[in-house]
């Protein structure tokens, strides 16, 4: 909070709540992450009847429909702001889970009542699980905390999201090992069932901390802040680009695509991660346990580079993440050698922390505030339907060719071109 007064020194801001809370709704978000379902994977298509192509494919019809409503989204999130539709969209979440959890019950119930035993009624029944977790986690609650951070800070945008990231970071890597604990403790549906009720509680907290901007509490982004460090144009002072506007720059969709592939290629690994590894010879337990160096990877390489994206021009970090990307398809072309593994997740790792990095401070800093909402969510939606096709391409390149390299070499030629027509996606402002 701030004590009103031109004389008077601020004695608390409110951002950094901000920060902890919108920190906590992204982190909130792993159940409808590909990482938080990836973990449910066997045991769910295991009760389901349902081949692992299948399941692949119900996930990725599931997640494409989710990512056409994400444009409404963020709509949403500027008419009526980030505290309501994080709000709905952790009870929404919730709700799925818990439908999620009873799967296999309404599956059989709609089996015995058309006296039908098609392996079409499963698959329709987790493809509208994987739709409803998919648009209230990975798309819309993740937007809308994501967002409100960087609407109340401008000048310390990088600084605030490395903390953020780094979070988040360590947050995510751990909670695949904390969900394959509670599916081997408690069976998949309790699993997801206790998922929903710690949802629940988030959405509580929501509604009490979060706020929309700083303006409607008669305060400025940065705070006090922003009296440390007067460099460069303020938001007040850049084009507060329309969402039309925005999608004819080449930036946009330049860093937008290579979001995109990062989704793309993290949740496509990350879906079929015990798969991957059987598939050269190692362990469920080596499979996931790779989330912790490619964490630690991520996390050192957000929180360098979210701080210097305050100094430095993010075109530079575009490239750099194009490499990481590049160097993580590699690694995954070559698994079966003992290289391969250590560029995997150097790359994945070094793609993902500065993902962390772009994801977050790029909109606002090329298009302004006024319209984030609507500009950020058709990025999301660009990185939600990519990540559908990962888990489907990379069953297709594996039941086609009984190998995930085909997939890697083929996103190393996509990943060459974007960096060609990357050489001129400077910043609209």
């Amino acid at each position: 909070m701030q004590q009103s007064g031109p004389d008077k020194k601020p004695l608390f801001f409110y951002g950094f709540i901000i920060v902890l809370v919108g920190t906590l709704g992204v982190w909130a978000s792993v159940p409808g992450q590909t990482l938080g379902v990836s973990t449910f994977t066997d045991p769910v298509k295991d009760a389901l009847g349902l081949s692992r192509d299948k399941f692949s494919v119900a996930y990725a019809l599931g997640t494409i429909g989710s990512s056409f409503l994400l444009g409404l989204a963020g709509k949403w999130f500027d008419r009526y702001g980030a505290r309501k539709v994080a709000f709905f969209a952790a009870l929404g979440l919730a709700l799925a889970l818990a439908l999620s959890s009873q799967s296999q019950a309404i599956s059989m119930s709609i089996q015995r009542f058309t006296g039908s035993s098609t392996w079409v009624i499963p698959f329709v029944v987790i493809m509208l699980c994987f739709f409803l977790i998919r648009f209230s986690g990975q798309g819309v609650l993740t937007m809308a905390s994501r967002n409100m951070i960087m609407l109340w800070f401008d000048k310390f945008r990088g600084s605030v999201n490395a903390f953020s990231s780094i979070a988040v970071s360590l947050g995510f890597s751990i909670s695949p090992l904390f969900i394959d604990h509670l599916i081997e403790g408690n069976g998949w549906q309790k699993a997801w069932q206790l998922m929903a009720w710690g949802l629940l509680v988030v959405a509580g907290l929501i509604y009490i901390f979060y706020r929309d901007t700083p303006e409607k509490m008669g305060l400025k982004p940065d705070g006090s802040l922003i009296k440390k460090n007067n460099r460069g144009k303020t938001d007040a002072e850049r084009i507060q680009f329309s969402k039309k506007e925005a999608l004819k720059t080449r930036a946009f969709w330049m860093y937008g695509l290579m979001m995109a592939f990062n989704g793309y290629f993290i949740t496509g690994l990350t879906f079929h991660i015990v798969s991957v590894f059987e598939n050269v010879g190692l362990t469920k337990t080596d499979a996931i346990s790779i989330f912790v160096p490619m964490s630690i990877i991520s996390v050192s390489t957000s929180f360098i580079f979210n701080t210097l994206s305050d100094f430095i021009k993010l075109k530079k970090l575009l490239f750099l993440m194009i490499l990481g990307g590049v160097i993580a398809s590699v690694g995954l072309a070559f698994l079966s050698a003992p290289i391969g593994y250590y560029l995997l997740v150097f790359g994945a790792g070094l793609s993902g922390g500065l993902f962390a990095v772009l994801v977050s401070v790029t909109w606002p800093r090329f298009y302004g505030r006024k319209n984030l909402g609507a500009i950020s969510g058709v990025s999301m939606q660009m990185i939600v339907f990519a990540s559908a096709l990962g888990p489907w391409l990379f069953s297709a390149s594996f039941t086609l060719f009984g190998s995930y390299s085909v997939i890697a070499l083929l996103g190393i030629v996509g990943l060459v071109l974007m960096a060609v027509f990357s050489l001129k996606a400077n910043n609209p402002q």
